[in-house]
């Protein structure tokens, strides 16, 4: 699978800083400081809808993280899967009466567009779930063989109780995984597991779906977990740096992936840090799929809206804070961009080699875009009322802006 084109980031002057991020594991702020190939998992979308806004709003944050990383002079190995086959996925499909690979790869090609109008650097690798299959498969044979797994009527599971770090990434009590296991696709009623908790890692084939060889396991297909577990160890390794994606995720996504990891290789940690991304609401309720309360990138591009403007509403919040999108929110960031643009047009300005340092501050300090969103908000009133005589300056901040931000002046 292929991702979309990358946009061009401009060199800046001087280096940028090591990233100090909050963790989710620890709870508190880890300063990451990798080799020089940083290391970075994403989790991607399940394509059975178009991109909203609180995918976009995930998928920013993780895109300052490489952008903060390339700053420092650092290459990044950033990896992103698509989970082509899933439950919401057939259901969709069959919703709709259309084939499911169909449906998939249309949502996939859209979401490549809106990426690419976000200017969102892509990942090194895009890797599919059913392409994985094949790396899936021998890492389940593994589990199983090693007591780690075990078969419910033809389905396989993992026994949480094989990691002894299981609950360390989302520090949950029992009954809040339980809870949150039933509400995000697992299973923690069915008779017959050895702990409610246990995910499925192979799903055997049901009547009118979908199912590949599964060689010892037999036909069906994979888990959730198993296939970002594999896709990371495939092209990372363990003790990669940094595990992201949305805070519902949290659990039990990238708690049973870390287990899964853990229990493979006997290492630990599987990633150096958990980053995770606020939810984005409509009309007091977050964004989903099931509620159907979503605004689209794709649905604001045809509008017109400029997507330097879609970015700055996002840019506009904490990664980590929960917020609602608001007519106000785009409004606000049509009429940054437009000041923005105003203040970079003239020939000259005020000195802008603070400016670089002070976003530069502001991103490594935990990702604070609008603290950075501020700092280039004070040299463009400054532009306004006083103007300056330094001819680089308009250039460097619109650098600044594309190479720190994403967003092209």
């Amino acid at each position: 699978m292929h991702a979309w084109p990358a946009s061009e980031v401009p060199a800046l002057p001087g280096s940028g800083r090591d990233l100090r991020i909050h963790d989710t594991a620890t709870g508190g702020r880890v300063t990451l400081v990798p080799g020089p190939v940083a290391r970075i998992y994403v989790c991607g979308i399940t394509p059975y809808d178009a991109t909203h806004m609180g995918h976009a709003a995930t998928y920013n944050a993780f895109d300052l993280v490489q952008r903060v990383w390339l700053d420092t002079k650092r290459q990044v190995h950033y990896v992103q899967n698509v989970t082509d086959i899933d439950d919401p996925l057939l259901e969709r499909a069959v919703r709709d009466g259309e084939d499911w690979t169909a449906l998939a790869e249309r949502e996939t090609a859209l979401f490549r567009e809106d990426m690419t109008a976000l200017r969102m650097l892509p990942p090194r690798h895009y890797v599919g779930a059913v392409e994985s299959i094949p790396k899936i498969v021998p890492l389940v044979e593994r589990l199983r063989d090693a007591g780690a797994a075990y078969e419910l009527e033809g389905d396989i599971y993992f026994s949480v109780a094989a990691d002894p770090a299981f609950g360390s990434v989302s520090g949950l009590d029992a009954e809040a995984m339980r809870l949150l296991s039933a509400e995000r696709g697992g299973d923690p009623e069915r008779p017959g597991k050895k702990n409610p908790l246990d995910p499925m890692l192979w799903m055997a084939a049901r009547p009118g779906e979908p199912s590949w060889d599964g060689a010892s396991l037999g036909p069906g297909r994979p888990g959730w977990h198993i296939e970002c577990v594999a896709i990371a160890l495939d092209h990372l390794g363990m003790g990669f740096d940094l595990q992201g994606g949305g805070s519902d995720l949290v659990f039990p996504h990238h708690e049973m992936g870390a287990s899964h990891a853990q229990a493979l290789t006997g290492e630990h940690p599987y990633a150096q840090a958990y980053v995770h991304a606020g939810m984005v609401a409509l009309d007091g309720e977050k964004m989903s799929k099931s509620r159907g309360n979503l605004v689209f990138v794709s649905a604001l591009r045809r509008q017109g809206v400029d997507p330097a403007a879609i970015r700055l509403s996002l840019l506009s919040h904490h990664y980590r804070a929960d917020w609602e999108w608001t007519d106000d929110v785009l409004t606000e960031a049509v009429e940054r961009l437009a000041r923005w643009r105003a203040a970079v047009s003239r020939p000259d300005g005020p000195s802008a080699d603070a400016l670089v340092e002070e976003v530069r501050e502001a991103l490594a300090d935990d990702l604070d875009a609008p603290r950075a969103l501020a700092a280039i908000d004070a040299w463009a009133a400054a532009q306004s009322a006083e103007g300056g005589t330094d001819e680089g300056a308009p250039g460097l901040v619109s650098r600044t802006a594309d190479a720190l931000l994403g967003v092209a002046l």
